[in-house]
């Protein structure tokens, strides 16, 4: 577990002085140990709320409030945070159950999400925000060298819209199947509902991703 960890601090640019607190980031809680990573999960993700929302302050002076909100959303959504979880392998460092490693765990969504918010957190206790700045803020210019709302922010609910109509004549609707997950993590499962069929469904961390997930899967079951 040392060397792996040895690994992922070169990519993170980053070392531990407590190790930990890194490998308590790398813990899920299927694993079953006293201490799992949500907790870290929760402050990671406020830090990481804090640097981005700095760095596209500083980064765009003359966008509003409103461009900045949707840049910001795109950039701390679980899809993003699984980019650069992806970026840094993490998924073959997560500690996780023979169940979760049977439904292929390491390489899910959710998973790889909360381990890279925990893994900030860890950092940020560890060395402070600076630490942490300087990490995540080197992961997103690696990872998504144009940050502008075209390459970010894709509108699939729109252009789902606009295909139905042209189509079929009719609008998709979107209905909640489920929630779960602890009040400052929730995870939504929403479907998309034409003429009365479930086309798809998709979860996200807000409603509203979870709608634009939904409206992806459906775009793409369209073209066939």
């Amino acid at each position: 577990m040392r060397e792996d960890i040895k690994r992922l601090e070169e990519r993170l640019c980053y070392q531990f002085k407590d190790m930990q607190l890194v490998i308590q980031a790398l813990t899920h809680k299927s694993y079953k140990k006293t201490k799992n990573n949500e907790r870290l999960e929760f402050l990671g993700d406020a830090v990481l709320d804090l640097i981005v929302g700095e760095y596209l302050y500083m980064k765009f002076p003359s966008k509003s409030e409103g461009e900045l909100s949707k840049l910001r959303a795109s950039l701390v959504s679980d899809k993003s945070f699984k980019n650069l979880a992806l970026e840094l392998n993490l998924g073959e460092y997560l500690l996780i159950s023979a169940a979760e490693e049977n439904n292929y765990g390491r390489n899910k969504e959710s998973l790889l999400s909360n381990a890279f918010e925990a893994v900030t957190g860890a950092i940020y206790l560890d060395g402070g925000l600076e630490n942490a700045r300087k990490a995540a803020v080197a992961l997103f210019e690696k990872v998504y060298p144009k940050i502008d709302m075209q390459t970010l922010f894709k509108d699939y609910k729109t252009l789902l819209q606009e295909i139905t109509q042209a189509q079929f004549g009719v609008t998709p609707e979107y209905v909640l199947v489920r929630s779960s997950g602890p009040d400052h993590k929730k995870e939504f499962e929403m479907a998309v509902i034409l003429k009365g069929k479930t086309l798809a469904n998709a979860s996200g961390s807000t409603k509203k991703e979870a709608e634009q997930n939904a409206a992806e899967k459906t775009l793409k079951i369209l073209e066939g």
